[in-house]
């Protein structure tokens, strides 16, 4: 039984809120766990809900864990837009296989260009961050732990996408002048 293009959406579709659901429970866990660590139990931080213990450095100073953490956060929930936006682009019925470029196709490439260049920043940040943090002996768990790793894979995927959504644009403009002359 082959794959057809339609099956593998519907199957893309699925996978979309599969990982939009779980990129939502890791932005609410990390949410949850700087209130919790910060306001309520000091200890929690020991194990951050499975992400590292971010205790020593919550020892060492709450404002250096307060922005690592949201630097954190700011990653997680540009991920769980994107996955918003992915799971939108279906639900909304814009994407059409018999006119596949068309204006909401480049809007959507590029919005996720731009969320996948502001994980890329982020991520970034937070990795610069946390290694100046370890420059002044605090320990703290690995990048890939604290899950904000690859920030230049995402910058790469932004500026790819950036590209692809400026050449469909310009078929775009080149289909509407053949149309127009025709």
């Amino acid at each position: 039984m082959p794959v057809t293009t339609k099956r593998m959406l519907s199957i893309l579709h699925v996978l979309s809120w599969i990982i939009f659901i779980g990129v939502c429970i890791e932005a609410g866990a990390i949410l949850f766990n700087i209130v919790f660590s910060l306001f309520i139990n000091p200890l929690w931080a020991d194990t951050f809900g499975g992400m590292g213990d971010l205790s020593e450095l919550l020892k060492y100073d709450r404002g250096y864990f307060f922005v690592i953490t949201f630097l954190m956060l700011i990653v997680a929930l540009l991920r769980s837009v994107m996955f918003y936006v992915i799971i939108k682009i279906f639900l909304d019925k814009t994407l059409s296989l018999s006119q596949p470029f068309n204006s909401a196709v480049v809007r959507f490439i590029q919005q996720v260009a731009y969320l996948a260049l502001g994980i890329g920043l982020f991520s970034g940040l937070a990795v610069k961050y946390a290694k100046w943090l370890a420059q002044k002996e605090v320990v703290l768990p690995d990048a890939e732990s604290l899950h904000v790793a690859g920030a230049d894979v995402w910058l790469f995927m932004g500026v790819i996408l950036l590209v692809i959504a400026h050449i469909i644009t310009r078929g775009i403009e080149m289909q509407t002048e053949n149309e127009l002359t025709v």
